[in-house]
């Protein structure tokens, strides 16, 4: 009998043990999910982004979010397979995410079509009403706000930086990437650009590995003097290496739009300062999150442009710099 008592407890404490056991995840789960969910839609690779995943945490971080501690960030990569856009935005929205920051433009647009209810922060490249994202940049309405950094707007402060370097050249190259967005104002605008300085320009598009090879023997073979590469997310984080390579083979100094191509080789970038701009839309966020409608978050543009020069590059090219421009540079790469 007092064996069998002896017994009783200890299995009652093994009952009490197991069910404290079974309580934890259980209780951990429910902290889990008592957190914010932030979706973050993305058309490119994370190992590419990653810098400005970081400076997007930065801006959450300001208005009191931490990842991990009480609030959760739910990422849906494409990797350049713009086409699962839409199955990853829905995939979100089905998931009840708290908003949904779409971080290019091909993802705003697919958030957009996918969601009228859910809050969604935007980082585009160009107009977002050009984008047909809201109806105008001072009233925005129903659920989506954000930041825009206009990259593809700068032909002609690029064009002019380019040929301080290649004074000579009468003909430049434009690489454009026919799926972009924004493909007809970026043209347009380097042609804008061209006009008024007597140069002439040649456009060559490029969609895919082949045909960004294909581009540069028609450039080579035209002899450009120069050469503007457009803000394509396509060429900026899944064709960056392959352009850069090309253009030192063919020795072709060319314009890049983000200081991400002058660290991998490129010659000159002249374009918004990204970090600002995910910085911005973590705070967007994080003033979501707080409790702010969209439409109480006036849309918010980056006005700061950094001017880039890798020297060992223009070296490569037998190119003279000219102080002027070293001067005005907002960082020389060695």
């Amino acid at each position: 009998m007092h064996f069998g008592q002896r017994l009783g407890r200890r299995e009652f404490v093994a009952l009490l043990g197991g069910a404290a056991a079974a309580a934890w995840p259980l209780a951990a789960r429910a902290q889990q999910s008592a957190q914010p969910v932030i979706g973050f839609l993305n058309g490119e690779t994370r190992m590419e982004f990653e810098r400005l995943v970081d400076a997007f945490r930065s801006g959450l971080e300001a208005m009191g979010y931490v990842e991990g501690r009480n609030v959760t960030i739910d990422f849906r990569w494409a990797d350049g397979q713009y086409d699962r856009l839409p199955i990853l935005a829905a995939d979100l929205v089905q998931r009840q995410v708290a908003l949904i920051v779409a971080a290019d433009n091909m993802a705003a647009v697919a958030a957009k079509k996918a969601t009228s209810t859910i809050p969604i922060v935007f980082a585009t490249r160009g107009g977002p009403v050009s984008l047909e994202l809201l109806p105008s940049l001072n009233r925005p309405n129903g659920n989506v706000t954000g930041v825009a950094f206009f990259q593809g707007t700068l032909g002609e402060k690029r064009l002019g930086l380019l040929r301080s370097v290649v004074p000579k050249a009468q003909l430049f190259g434009v690489l454009l990437d026919p799926k972009a967005l924004t493909y007809g104002s970026e043209r347009r605008g380097a042609q804008d650009a061209a006009r008024p300085l007597g140069i002439k320009t040649l456009m060559v598009t490029a969609g895919s590995e082949p045909e960004v090879d294909a581009a540069f023997a028609t450039l080579a073979r035209q002899h450009v003097g120069g050469l503007l590469v457009s803000a394509s997310g396509y060429f900026s984080w899944n064709r960056r290496q392959q352009i850069v390579g090309l253009a030192a083979r063919y020795a072709i100094p060319a314009m890049y739009t983000l200081r991400d191509w002058v660290m991998d080789g490129g010659l000159m970038s002249y374009g918004a300062m990204l970090s600002d701009t995910y910085r911005q839309v973590g705070v967007f966020a994080g003033k979501i999150l707080k409790g702010a409608r969209p439409s109480d978050l006036p849309i918010d543009s980056n006005t700061r442009f950094e001017f880039v020069i890798n020297r060992k590059t223009a070296k490569t090219l037998g190119l003279e710099i000219p102080p002027k421009l070293f001067a005005l540079a907002d960082e020389v790469i060695d």
